[in-house]
């Protein structure tokens, strides 16, 4: 099965480093991403009933909650102008309005005061987030360092590494290796125990073929979620690079069993079949006994 093991190695060193994660569904992760880092004390009030029923209606109606975000943002000024660019933000994001989505969440983050850093960092990297979807990495990584100084300005470890995670995408996009890697450190270093960037971490070194580096950091992003899908796949792939199959086959394995109906778990069946079946070891045949000598009658 040494052939089939070595298209499969070639066939995963090939394309360019996932700018999300999941890698196979890009739109599906910024929109969770708006959700979790788009809650609402990313503005300055809070408690807004209106904010409020607006993001209930993306999950439900998000075309009628865009719609509605319109009118309020053309018809408001100040905070309710910045709410409303909150959600018309989340409900293109939830549309696949990428330029929507950017302009909706950068003119809500210019227009939250200036004293507001952490609403204004999270606002930033949302739009980055929005830019990095449509394709553009040079304008998100504009975006992105404008979100990563103000969250440096608040003194948000969490949101720095949330923009310098971000950041690392947009350089991979532009083929900035080095400086992916740097930001990447960046990340690591100020929220320790986040999985996503020791994960993009690993893959980033994988497809430069510093496999060790790799797996060091894919056992790390494994520590800290062991039931995520995309580590398990990452980690087959690390392993099959590596030449270690049968580690390579335990894992997209294990993707299947803990998200069977997945589309990770789609991937890792793609990923076995390519692999072959497990190699059986050939039975070892012990060397017959040597009759003992007839002696002759005394």
């Amino acid at each position: 099965m040494i052939f089939a093991s070595s298209i499969l190695a070639m066939a995963l060193q090939v394309g360019p480093i996932p700018q999300t994660i999941p890698p196979t569904d890009g739109h599906a992760e910024l929109r969770d991403r708006a959700r979790r880092d788009g809650d609402t004390d990313a503005v300055s009030d809070p408690s807004s009933e209106w904010l409020a029923a607006c993001l209930a209606l993306v999950s439900e109606d998000p075309a009628r909650a865009h719609s509605q975000a319109q009118i309020r943002r053309n018809e408001t000024s100040g905070t309710d102008r910045v709410l409303a660019n909150h959600c018309l933000g989340l409900a293109a994001t939830e549309l696949g309005l990428w330029e929507d989505a950017i302009t909706a969440f950068g003119a809500a983050r210019d227009e939250t005061p200036g004293e507001e850093l952490r609403a204004r960092a999270r606002l930033g990297t949302m739009a980055g987030n929005a830019a990095l979807a449509s394709g553009d990495s040079q304008g998100a990584t504009a975006i992105l360092q404008r979100a990563k100084t103000d969250a440096q300005r608040a003194a948000s470890a969490r949101l720095q590494a949330i923009a310098a995670t971000d950041l690392a995408r947009a350089f991979v996009g532009m083929n900035m290796t080095d400086e992916a890697l740097a930001e990447l450190q960046t990340a690591t270093s100020l929220q320790p125990n986040n999985f996503e960037a020791w994960l993009l971490t690993a893959t980033l070194l994988r497809r430069l073929d510093r496999l060790g580096e790799a797996q060091a950091a894919i056992e790390r992003a494994g520590e800290l979620a062991p039931l995520e899908s995309q580590i398990g796949l990452e980690a087959g792939v690390i392993a099959v690079l590596s030449g270690r199959e049968e580690a390579a086959r335990q894992s997209w394995e294990s993707v299947i069993f803990v998200q069977p109906d997945s589309m990770a778990a789609q991937t890792a069946q793609d990923y076995l079949a390519q692999l072959g079946p497990p190699q059986t070891p050939e039975p070892i045949l012990a060397p017959l006994p040597t009759p003992a000598p007839e002696q002759e009658p005394s």
